[in-house]
């Protein structure tokens, strides 16, 4: 059987660090917060050129915090992709917000830039680029439609870490920036993790405050907050794996290079990197016209494969009481059936690739 992803493959490759790290954390008696998310946050920070790292119990968190954080809330609309993972869409509704949609560029499944200025109005306070997949979203022209409509950035960077648009690390271009290391993630924790990162004094203190509960000084609570803390646990195997995260992403991105080698002459629509972007791979994403029998025909061969996403979020219960509908947003609407992630994490080896490909290889030929 052929993973998507194998967690057990990156442990197994820096075992020794990270059961050093964790026994370290053992010993020291501090497992929330402490030295050990210090040094981590100390690391990201430095990493992606921003003054504060900020390390929170999700990605999820991440967005909510970095809302509540804005002051926004009911009443307020927030333009995010139409194409991307739920929490983007809810976490805006989490706080009270409305999302509104933009559809994507297919191409690249960002949002596309051209659409954004049409979805404001008198209600929009903040605009969420997703950099999906690992992709980079465009964003100078978004930092400018912002500044122009006196907007706040945050980006959703839950899959892009380490990516780059041209030249800047993702996550430090807008007001706020979001991390997820969920275990899959490119900089994967053991369980749970996230991060907000801003250069931004006030936005700082403001996050460090939510998510310990509205506190500055210990139970002495200004604001109704969190508890949502970075396990010092966790921050100790991220900090063992962040020195790898740099030659991990190589490996995906030759490894997407090679899978875009053999599977675009099929026929097959593969992943692009846009000039002014660095792609990671978190995920390596084709688009074929029959992708449920795509999917079949490799688990038939031993062959794991996932759909990211089958559902676009304008299109979830959730929503429907802000009245989208199916036809709203073609091109996410369109990804949605036909998208489809081939295994990819750094560990994969050339055999191991070579029998996707062939299996890939194999159906086109049937089809």
């Amino acid at each position: 059987m052929i993973s998507l992803v194998d967690l057990t493959a990156q442990y197994h490759s820096i075992k020794k660090e990270i059961d050093d790290a964790v026994i370290a954390t053992l010993e020291s008696g501090h497992f929330i917060l402490g030295p050990q998310v210090t040094k981590f946050e100390e690391s990201i920070a430095s990493y992606l050129g921003v003054k504060h790292a900020i390390g929170l119990a999700s990605g999820t968190d991440a967005l909510v915090i970095a809302m509540r954080a804005l002051n926004i809330g009911a009443g307020d609309e927030v333009i995010i992709p139409a194409y991307t993972f739920f929490a983007t869409a809810g976490t805006v509704m989490a706080v009270g917000a409305k999302p509104v949609f933009v559809d994507i560029d297919p191409r690249s499944y960002e949002m596309d830039v051209t659409r954004i200025e049409s979805a404001i109005t008198e209600k929009t306070r903040a605009i969420i680029p997703v950099h999906l997949y690992g992709h980079p979203a465009e964003m100078n022209p978004i930092l400018e439609i912002a500044r122009k409509h006196n907007l706040k950035v945050i980006e959703d960077d839950a899959q892009g870490f380490g990516a780059e648009y041209l030249g800047k690390k993702t996550a430090a271009l807008g007001d706020i920036g979001c991390l997820s290391f969920f275990p899959t993630k490119n900089l994967g924790a053991f369980g749970d993790a996230g991060m907000v990162v801003t250069d931004d004094d006030a936005l700082a203190e403001r996050m460090k405050m939510l998510r310990a509960h509205g506190w500055k000084k210990k139970y002495y609570s200004e604001e109704v907050g969190y508890n949502s803390r970075l396990d010092a646990l966790q921050a100790a195997i991220l900090q063992a794996k962040f020195p790898h995260a740099d030659s991990w992403n190589d490996a995906r991105r030759a490894l997407a290079y090679r899978y875009t080698e053999h599977l675009a002459p099929l026929g097959i629509v593969t992943p692009i990197e846009l000039d002014w972007g660095r792609h990671v791979y978190h995920l390596y994403i084709i688009r074929v016209e029959k992708r449920d029998e795509l999917q079949a025909f490799l688990k038939s061969k031993g062959i794991a494969s996932e759909v990211y996403y089958p559902l676009p979020p304008h299109l979830s219960i959730p929503c429907k009481k802000f009245g989208y509908k199916e036809g709203d947003f073609p091109h996410a609407e369109e990804a949605a059936l036909h998208t489809l992630a081939l295994p990819l994490y750094p560990e994969l080896s050339q055999s191991q690739q070579d029998e996707v490909i062939a299996a890939v290889k194999a159906f086109a030929k049937d089809k």
